[in-house]
C-alpha cells in the first residue's frame, strides 16, 4: 500500500445531469469520522492509495450542503471537535467504484463521542443526518445504503449496552421512514474497541438485528491505535474494503 502526502484541495468537480449518481451516507461516531493517523491532535496527512482522490467519480456533501471532490479527511468539516483523519470512506469508494457506472456521492454525518440516543429521532444529530441525505438525494441522486459504525460510547453502560439493539432498530425504522426508503441498505459495523465490561453485550447486539436488507461486517480483529479505541490508518483501509465487499455481495 503506498503512502503520499495530501495535496491541496481540488477544485469543485462538475456535474452533469445524465450521470448516475450512488449516494452512500457515513454515519455514526469517530473511528467512522476517522481517526487513522492522527496523533497528539494532529493528522499526519498521509493518505493511502487505497484512499486517493478521484474527482471525476468520487464526490462529498460538504456541510455547507455542496458537492466537492472527496479526499481525506472526509469527516473534517462535520465531526468539528475532534481532529479528524483517515476513515472507512474513500476506501470503500475507491474499492465500489469499479463495479458500478456512474458516480459516488458521499454524505459524511459521524460526530465522535455520540452515543445511540444521540441518533434517536428528534435529536440533532438525527436530524441534520436526514436533512443532508435529502439534500443529497435532491440532486437527482439515489441513496444506495447507510454505512454505520458507532456503539464505543455504549459499551460503558449496562443499560445503554442492554437497550442498544432496540435503539438501533429503531434507528434503522426511522431513517428508511423519514427518507422514504422502506428496504434501504443498512450495513453496520460490529465494533472492535469501548469498555471492556459491555464491549461483547454491544457487538451480541450488533451481530443479532435481523431485519431486511441490515448486513453486518465484524471490526474485531483490525488493528488499533495505542489508544485502544480508534482503529489505524491500514486498518480503516481494510474496513472500508469489507464495507465494500459487503455492499457488493449483497447489494450491488
Amino acid at each position: 500500500m503506498g503512502i503520499s502526502s495530501s495535496t491541496q484541495k481540488d477544485e469543485q468537480p462538475p456535474t452533469t445531469t445524465t450521470t448516475k449518481k450512488h449516494i452512500f451516507i457515513l454515519s455514526g461516531q469517530s473511528n467512522m469520522a476517522g481517526r487513522g493517523g492522527v496523533k497528539n491532535k494532529q493528522w499526519d496527512r498521509l493518505v493511502p492509495d487505497d484512499c486517493k482522490p478521484d474527482p471525476s467519480t468520487i464526490h462529498r456533501l460538504n456541510a455547507n450542503l455542496i458537492w466537492e471532490t472527496a479526499q481525506e479527511p472526509l469527516h473534517a468539516d462535520i465531526d468539528v471537535t475532534k481532529t479528524c483523519g483517515v476513515g472507512p470512506g474513500m476506501s470503500f469508494a475507491n474499492a465500489v467504484k469499479d463495479y458500478i457506472t456512474g458516480v459516488i456521492d458521499l454524505v459524511p454525518c459521524a460526530v465522535g463521542g455520540t452515543a445511540i440516543k444521540e441518533w434517536a429521532k428528534g435529536q440533532k444529530l438525527y436530524e441534520d443526518m436526514v436533512r443532508r441525505a435529502k439534500s443529497a438525494a435532491s440532486s437527482g441522486g439515489e441513496i444506495k445504503a447507510m454505512l454505520w459504525f458507532q456503539g464505543e460510547s455504549d459499551a460503558s453502560s449496562q443499560t445503554d449496552a442492554e437497550s442498544y439493539k432496540s435503539n438501533m432498530e429503531n434507528l434503522i425504522h426511522n431513517i428508511r421512514s423519514d427518507l422514504g426508503l422502506p428496504s434501504l441498505p443498512i450495513i453496520q459495523v460490529a465494533i472492535a474497541s469501548g469498555d471492556e465490561g459491555y464491549l461483547e453485550v454491544v457487538r451480541e447486539a450488533q451481530k443479532s438485528i435481523d431485519l431486511p436488507n441490515v448486513v453486518c461486517v465484524d471490526a474485531k480483529g483490525l488493528e488499533l491505535k495505542e489508544d485502544n479505541l480508534h482503529l489505524t490508518t491500514e486498518a480503516q483501509v481494510q474496513l472500508g474494503h469489507m464495507l465494500a465487499d459487503a455492499y457488493l455481495a449483497h447489494f450491488g
